[in-house]
């Protein structure tokens, strides 16, 4: 569910939609989600200062919450 939502988030804001794609990591505690973009693309998904990644993890955090475990998002360059 996390996945699709980054996902989802992510298409929306890039100019390459079909250079998005998220890798899930699965622990015992935790899952990271990687997010991977164009490199035209990835100031666009982080933001100025950061303020859009961070609107992402606050989503899926809050996401997550519901399940007990903590996501953690990466975005890779």
């Amino acid at each position: 569910m996390e996945k699709d939502l980054v996902e989802y988030i992510a298409k929306s804001l890039v100019d390459q939609p079909d250079d998005v794609s998220v890798n899930i990591i699965e622990g015992e505690q935790s899952t990271i989600l990687e997010l991977k973009v164009a490199p035209d693309d990835v100031g666009k998904v982080i933001g100025k200062q950061g303020r859009i990644a961070n609107a992402v993890r606050v989503i899926l955090s809050a996401s997550a919450a519901k399940s007990g475990k903590h996501v953690q998002l990466e975005i890779l360059d």
